[in-house]
């Protein structure tokens, strides 16, 4: 099975493998992707009895749907007021909402498909590290009172009652959050499309489009899809099948690793199932995994991957530079994906031509926007509504190629220089 060596594919629990494409297949809708936003927008059709074929080309949850840190919360990789400055405030809190709902989705589906090989655990604390819980207790605040999304405010006694780190110092608790084993979520989700009469082809690489006619068609090296309607969901791992789409995401990588096993070790630095993120852009994000004996910890970002040796050494300097007393876990693996980030950090979310969907560039906040934008595409698809319309002030915009891969990689490192400075002033 064509997945890199990561903590989910060692504890996979589908082993399933899937044919690739031969021949000439058609259908009402093809989909190109087999991350979570390709297989919501399967689910969902298939749900409402289309003909549905999915081609991916590796394998279901190949690349960063199936690798990431397995958070599910609201928001997206931009802020509400930076959402507001380009849509509009009562746009923004409608594209919050939606940020609610796909975590909900993803929770909903857990739940109906019983899937507890995605061993969903509730709870996820933000921290800040640095003194300003004023700003905190604003937002929390705010999201009460324009969502009815209850956070926690947690002071610092509370907070390293739980973690043994003197980094922190305020923080909020979301206990809707959740988090989760996301490549078994995805291999479940693609089990269901298939039980409802879905196809799902691996290792079928699209390698050629005619778009412009009535009748989709989709080749791979194998075969051919003939579809009324053709939606592309390949983020990070895009390749030039679609200019538009090539053109118009960065591929950013980020980088995870999981230790040993040493529950004991562990538990003396963090005695909480909640996951953890921090403040700073492209900060910390951790949480223990197989029931306290590993933990799991990823961050920082780069426009190019590393080796990685060069990533684990990188990832170890903030951990035990947050918990000196994990000095000596040993680290087991560690592996890097690619995320794709549009100019203006939004989802890109919409229909290109006639009967020509797109839904991508879910960098940074990807499990619940790729959940509700796969959803929003097979509404539209089904005349169920046309609420995909709220992302079009985030379009298929220019990234500005190898510049503004240079100009992503300058301003991760100017955001780090303010983190470091405010951080020192604390």
């Amino acid at each position: 099975m064509s997945y890199p060596d990561t903590y989910y594919r060692r504890t996979l629990a589908d082993e399933a493998v899937r044919p690739a494409l031969a021949g000439t297949v058609e259908c009402d809708t093809v989909i190109i992707g087999g991350g979570l936003a390709g297989l919501t927008v399967a689910l969902q059709l298939a749900r409402a009895g289309l003909s549905v074929v999915v081609l991916e080309a590796e394998s279901v949850g190949f690349g960063a749907s199936g690798r990431n840190g397995g958070f599910v919360s609201p928001g997206f990789a931009t802020g509400s007021d930076a959402i507001a400055r380009m849509a509009g405030p009562e746009a923004a809190r409608k594209l919050h909402l939606l940020s609610i709902e796909g975590a909900e989705f993803v929770r909903d589906t857990i739940r109906d498909l019983n899937i507890v090989e995605a061993a969903p655990q509730p709870g996820l604390m933000s921290l800040l590290r640095y003194d300003d819980g004023g700003s905190l207790k604003t937002h929390a605040a705010k999201m009460a009172d324009t969502y009815g999304y209850e956070l926690e405010y947690l002071d610092r006694d509370r907070i390293r009652s739980v973690l043994k780190s003197e980094r922190y110092f305020h923080g909020l608790r979301d206990g809707r959050a959740f988090h989760m084993h996301p490549l078994n979520y995805l291999r479940a989700v693609a089990a269901e499309i298939e039980r409802l009469g879905g196809r799902i082809f691996e290792n079928s690489r699209a390698v050629q489009s005619a778009l412009g006619g009535a009748e989709k068609v989709i080749r791979t090296d194998g075969g051919q899809v003939k579809a009324r309607r053709a939606v592309f969901t390949t983020g990070g791992y895009t390749g030039p099948l679609v200019s538009r789409l090539t053109r118009a995401f960065l591929p950013i990588a980020t980088y995870v690793m999981v230790s040993e096993e040493a529950p004991d070790l562990i538990r003396e630095a963090i005695m909480t199932t909640d996951a953890i993120g921090d403040s700073r852009r492209a900060g910390d994000y951790y949480r223990v995994v197989d029931g306290g004996k590993r933990l799991l910890w990823g961050g920082r970002i780069t426009t190019r991957a590393a080796p990685p040796a060069a990533l684990v050494r990188a990832l170890r300097r903030e951990m035990t530079g947050t918990y000196p007393q994990l000095a000596p876990l040993k680290t087991e693996l560690a592996w890097s994906g690619l995320m794709s980030y549009a100019r203006h950090l939004m989802p890109q979310i919409g229909e290109m031509q006639p009967g020509v969907w797109h839904c991508t560039a879910f960098g940074g906040h990807g499990l619940n926007t790729t959940a509700i934008g796969g959803k929003l595409v097979a509404e539209a698809i089904l005349g169920q509504s046309d609420r995909y319309k709220l992302f079009a002030p985030f379009g298929l915009v220019w990234a500005g190629g190898p510049a503004g891969l240079a100009a992503a990689q300058l301003t991760y490192w100017k955001l780090q220089a303010q983190d470091w400075w405010r951080e020192r002033s604390a």
